[in-house]
């Protein structure tokens, strides 16, 4: 066994929250944050008082005139000046974001660090937000005399924007957020999933220095739901940026609708994974069996759903279940560990009531379902086979290690099966050809469609139909998505 060498974790160390440039003490005292992998408590969080995520959204008001009003070369130089102070700091977050969200240790190096360093970088670079209209030519009206009518359209900041960030990636995901919204010259509240907010106060910590003004950044913590709706319904918040479950979703929709929020929502997913009958089955294999070995397949765009053409379930079934036997479950510290824990207790006792409501109605256990005899909240890697559209293994977002296989009888079947689904986030088609791949995928009903690859395109638009969200980020749409379009228009004569 070849354990990770970390920094310790320092469970006695206090946390606090960043309010306005100030980092204040919580009103309404502290809870308790558990390592999945040992379930021993590493810290105490700080949680917020309504009225102190009032103060933050405040004073992120407050700040946005003098923000808003800095050139976006100014505003992106900061951001790269955050992005260096992360690299050079980047070391002494893994141990902490390892511990909090149980990530095994190649996990935690490579996908929660540095990925956040190369999402502030990517927005540290201004680019042109205008775009000019064509002017048209005016005869006299009564509206005015003829002339050239010009038009100009520009994008401006939203205002204060609320950043709810999910447990499994939260570093990745909040630079995600604050660095596009940043660069357009919006102010931001973070505030993190409960099960691991403390290396986000880290994170906010290391790039204060990068020169934000205060009130340009801060961030609030909470055990449950309550920071979070106090957000939401701040008056002084412009818009909420959401990655989480479609039910959050759907009622962080309903609850901002009374101040008109701006919404951009990355929600749930149910990965359809569609394979031909002239596919390259262990290319498949290598994507699917990452629902058990990439972060225990607590991913919204794991390929959860597969649907495999008749005549090649057999092959795959056999190449999965021999695949799962070699993936390693235990100490997510050990570098030879594939499959590590699920976030909480809690989070594990669902997952494994979606297994056996699976064999209630009819699936069959192929491999896995059982709990591991180990310390942590540990699935291992479960393959449900014989699965039929109406099961709730199939309809609903496990988050957790669990692939289900369903069969198919040619294309348009497929599409079908894919389609019939309340999500539409990532998707995927493998075929014998990418010819075929893409014209398969084109017809399934999902924001994000991989032929016969998983890997996605980092700058194209990313988000869901259908249940799974609204909106789009990443890249220039990333700009897109934290603006509002202002058109300024004239007459010369």
């Amino acid at each position: 066994m070849a354990l990770a060498r970390l920094a310790p974790v320092n469970a006695d160390e206090e946390y606090r929250m960043l309010i306005g440039g100030d980092w204040v003490t919580p009103e309404s005292g502290t809870y308790e944050i558990v390592d999945p992998n040992t379930t021993k408590v590493i810290g105490r969080a700080p949680e917020a008082s309504a009225s102190q995520v009032g103060d933050a959204a405040a004073a992120a008001k407050a700040a946005l005139p003098g923000w808003r009003s800095k050139t976006m070369a100014e505003r992106c130089a900061i951001l790269g000046r955050a992005a260096d102070l992360l690299e050079e700091r980047v070391e002494g977050l893994v141990g902490l974001v390892q511990a909090e969200t149980g990530a095994t240790i190649n996990v935690a190096e490579g996908m929660q660090l540095p990925p956040p360093i190369e999402r502030l970088r990517c927005y540290a670079t201004p680019v042109k937000a205008d775009e000019p209209v064509e002017p048209l030519a005016l005869e006299a009206t009564a509206l005015g005399p003829a002339g050239l009518l010009g038009a100009h359209v520009v994008r401006q900041p939203v205002g204060v924007v609320g950043c709810i960030t999910p447990y499994n990636f939260p570093l990745t995901n909040a630079a995600g957020k604050i660095a596009p919204a940043l660069a357009m010259g919006n102010t931001v509240v973070i505030k993190p999933a409960p099960q691991d907010p403390l290396a986000m106060i880290k994170f906010c910590e290391i790039i204060e220095g990068a020169g934000f003004p205060p009130g340009v950044v801060n961030v609030v913590t909470g055990s449950g739901a309550a920071a979070g709706a106090a957000l939401v319904e701040s008056r002084d918040v412009s818009m909420i940026s959401f990655t989480g479950s479609s039910a959050v979703g759907t009622k962080i929709a309903e609850a901002g609708a009374a101040t008109m929020k701006r919404l951009l929502l990355e929600l749930g997913g149910k990965g359809a994974c569609v394979l031909t009958d002239d596919c390259d089955l262990d290319a498949a294999v290598g994507t699917i069996a990452s629902v058990w070995g990439f972060h225990s397949g607590q991913i919204c765009t794991a390929p959860t759903r597969v649907i495999v053409h008749r005549s090649r379930c057999e092959e795959l079934v056999e190449k999965l279940n021999a695949v799962a036997g070699l993936l390693r479950v235990g100490d997510a510290l050990d570098r030879d560990t594939i499959v590590g824990p699920v976030i909480t207790e809690a989070h594990r006792d669902r997952v494994e009531e979606f297994i056996a409501g699976g064999v209630a109605e009819g699936a069959t256990l192929q491999c896995g379902g059982e709990r591991p005899d180990r310390v942590g909240y540990f699935v291992a890697p479960t393959l449900l086979v014989d699965c039929t559209p109406e099961m709730s293994v199939v309809r609903e977002e496990i988050f957790g290690p669990v692939v289900v296989v369903l069969a198919h009888d040619g294309d348009d079947h497929a599409v079908e099966l894919a389609n019939d689904s309340d999500y539409g986030l990532f998707s995927y088609v493998f075929a014998g050809s990418t010819a075929r791949a893409f014209e398969i995928g084109k017809r399934i009903e999902s924001g994000n469609v991989g032929l016969n690859s998983m890997v996605p395109h980092v700058h194209a638009p990313f988000g869901g139909f259908k249940m799974s969200g609204i909106g789009r980020d990443r890249g220039v749409y990333g700009l897109h998505a934290y603006s509002e379009i202002q058109t300024l228009s004239w007459v010369s004569s």
